[in-house]
């Protein structure tokens, strides 16, 4: 570590990882220089840095005493990256020098970069982080979407807009890789019709290096110049040439950059075009057929599956394979039926379409849904993939999801657990015991740092409802009018995620007259905020977003109903931190895991849910509140109706008289006491690390004893 390099040095270098999102005392360093411009730009410190000069960053870092402390972080990095005294390297030893090489089509590590479009994307960044943390050796692999997702805007009338961006990869944290003579890498693969083409950039991410293609380059055509422009865009042409890129090709960056993977983990379906790349290269390397590159691929691979959805698992019909996989098809040897074979539950069903999930199944000796609940339903939705087997002994088996503690944990929270958890407890936050202090934490402490969080959150909202108006000219009246909205002393309920239909963000709202008593009632009134993004294509979606932003404007609930648009990780972090209770209710048994509410816990928030996902495992009655007995009506518009009526009757019998019940000092004992038990039953489960440990020792360890996955490149 050299200790001459100048203070823009320094911090250049600092936010050239993204290890610095995840630590709150340099994301700070970074606020305290601009704080104006911090948040204008997307909380980017390589924009930031490029608008100071050395000279001037100095007379900055000078004039608020900040060389101490950019010192402090830069030398915590480098002590950081050279570690060997990790989890990883007592527990994962076996994996060596050989990593894990974990594929998924979007990644959500920083709100900077837009390669994320929700629930998917942020569980596979917090699996990276998590995994640097741990010191697990892995490389991640993606596509790089110049225009990202969508930025969200709500007109006058309602109705959600989607907007598009180009990203400047010159203004973000990543490098683009080259070959020994300094040209750029580029990989390629083959279709009926042509090749498609891919440079590679860098992304570091703690100890973990994130692989991005990119189709952008000259040596495409112009239709596929735009092919990893967009997340989730275009029709299906478009989304299997994606995920040809992601799997095919990125097994072939992996192999160019002289990347051996241990085992190959495919995160979702989209990527498992991957294994039959590794197939190829066996076959090549060493010879093997098809039937035992095949078995050989497969005791090294993992895979896990999100969707309890059937729509929600890609399929492409023969026309698309033969198009875009003949190639490869012919290079392993099979005959059209038989190459599409892999992709169907029956091979000898001609007149079914190639699915990606399962052709995952079948190349992957290990599978995972991401919840216990989950697991039940993936046993019983692919059953018929093993014929023979009864529904309990179908291999899929089950690792809950978990988020990352230092990206959602919020600073005043963070304190609060320095304080009575113990020493280095971020290290070892997947173990229960770790957390038993935090119930020792007095009552006024609690209360009075998560009013602190809930403050916050509400001078947030205000801003942007206020920035949301000003777009489209509101009179002064109104603007003066959303300065007021939100108490802080009144119960406020969290409700964001996307807006899918079955995630039902209007339950609350079937009956209106009964929902105007409860949020205006004169003793205890009720507030929600509500965000969340519905996919383009989704008009369903589109008008249960509309009718709750158009409910927020109804004068008959008193700016007791917000609705933020664009939801982001940046929105997210300040939700999860802030709310008193996340709400989450949608259709039993629908929803795979879900992790918001993991997020709130862990800032002593308490979840209102249906016993769906993970809060099926979570809630022991004392620890928040659920909607329902988790009985499931065989009519989906009676389970609608029954599910209504429980949620208010939760809210109107248990949270309601809950929150505001009062000591002397006008303390809600009972609710904070509900906090407390929230925080130690559930943070040690529910995080990332001990999620990370399990798919090492379930998953990552079992299939590098059980091969080794060599990558070379195969002309």
């Amino acid at each position: 570590m050299a200790v001459n390099k100048s203070i823009h040095e320094k911090l250049t270098e600092l936010a050239s990882n993204l290890w610095w999102s995840w630590q709150p005392e340099v994301s700070e360093l970074f606020r305290q220089i601009d704080p104006i411009r911090w948040s204008a730009l997307s909380h980017n410190p390589i924009v930031l840095l490029q608008e100071y000069d050395p000279h001037r960053l100095e007379e900055r870092a000078r004039e608020l005493v900040l060389h101490s402390r950019i010192n402090a972080a830069y030398r915590r990095w480098h002590e950081y990256m050279s570690s060997s005294d990790t989890w990883g390297d007592t527990h994962a030893g076996v994996l060596g020098h050989r990593p894990i090489a974990y594929f998924s089509a979007e990644f959500g590590i920083h709100e900077s970069l837009r390669i994320y479009s929700g629930g998917l994307g942020i569980l596979s960044g917090d699996h990276l982080k998590s995994a640097s943390d741990l010191g697990i050796p892995m490389v991640a692999i993606g596509l790089f979407y110049r225009k990202g997702y969508f930025t969200q805007l709500v007109d006058e009338q309602g109705w959600q807009q989607e907007e598009y961006s180009l990203a400047d990869p010159d203004l973000l944290p990543m490098t683009e890789v080259t070959q020994p003579d300094g040209t750029p890498l580029l990989v390629h693969v083959e279709t009926r019709h042509g090749q498609i083409y891919a440079r590679v950039w860098l992304v570091e991410c703690g100890r973990v290096p994130l692989y991005l293609l990119d189709s952008d380059v000259e040596e495409n055509t112009p239709e596929d110049r735009q092919l990893t422009a967009q997340l989730y865009g275009g029709n299906q042409r478009m989304r299997i040439r994606q995920e040809l890129l992601l799997g095919v090709g990125g097994v072939r960056a992996l192999a160019a950059l002289g990347v051996h993977p241990r085992v190959i983990h495919m995160n979702e379906g989209h990527s498992a075009f991957a294994s039959l790349e590794v197939i190829r290269m066996r076959m090549g390397v060493d010879g093997l057929s098809f039937e035992d590159a095949l078995r050989e691929t497969a005791a090294s691979g993992t895979f896990t599956t999100h969707t309890p959805v059937p729509a929600g698992h890609d399929r492409f019909d023969g026309g698309l394979m033969e198009e875009h996989l003949g190639p490869l098809r012919d290079a392993l040897g099979l005959d059209y039926e038989g190459f599409l074979g892999l992709g169907r539950v029956d091979p000898h069903n001609h007149g079914e379409t190639f699915c990606m999930t399962v052709l995952a199944f079948k190349t992957s000796r290990r599978a995972n849904a991401v919840s216990n609940l989950h697991g039940v339903v993936s046993r019983r939705m692919w059953q018929h993939l093993w014929p023979y087997r009864s529904e309990e002994e179908v291999p899929v088996g089950h690792i809950t999801n978990g988020v990352h503690v230092p990206t959602w944990l919020a600073q005043q929270m963070r304190v609060l657990y320095d304080r009575v958890l113990p020493v280095s407890w971020h290290t070892r936050s997947g173990e229960p015991e770790v957390w038993r202090g935090f119930e020792d934490v007095p009552s006024l402490e609690v209360w009075e740092t998560h009013q602190s969080l809930k403050n916050r959150l509400i001078v947030y909202a205000r801003k942007r409802l206020l920035q949301q108006a000003e777009r489209y000219g509101s009179s002064r009246e109104v603007q003066e009018r959303l300065q007021q909205v939100l108490d802080p002393q009144h119960l406020l309920i969290g409700f964001a995620r996307r807006f899918a239909p079955y995630k039902r963000a209007d339950l609350v709202m079937q009956d209106l007259d009964l929902l105007e008593r409860i949020v205006n009632d004169a003793d205890c009134p009720v507030q929600f905020i509500f965000a969340g993004k519905a996919h383009p294509a989704d008009d369903h979606g589109k008008q249960i977003m509309q009718r709750i932003v158009q409910l927020s404007r109804d004068a008959r609930f008193g700016g007791r109903i917000v609705f933020l648009e664009d939801y982001d990780i940046n929105l997210g972090r300040h939700l999860v931190q802030g709310v008193d209770v996340w709400l989450n209710n949608p259709r039993r048994p629908l929803e795979a895991s879900g992790t918001s509410g993991q997020k709130v816990v862990l800032n002593g928030g308490l979840n209102l849910s249906v016993l769906d996902g993970w809060w099926a495992e979570a809630f022991d009655g004392k620890n928040g509140f659920a909607i329902g007995n988790g009985l499931i009506h065989s009519n989906q518009e009676v389970q609608d109706q029954r599910d209504a009526a429980d949620l208010i009757n939760v809210l109107q019998n248990e949270v309601i008289p809950l929150y505001y019940t009062r000591n002397h000092d006008d303390l809600p004992l009972e609710w904070i006491a509900r906090m407390k038990r929230a925080v130690r039953t559930l943070g040690w489960r529910f995080n990332a690390d001990r999620m990370v440990m399990d798919y090492v020792t379930s998953a990552y360890i079992p299939a590098a004893g059980s091969t080794s996955c060599e990558m070379r490149v195969i002309p």
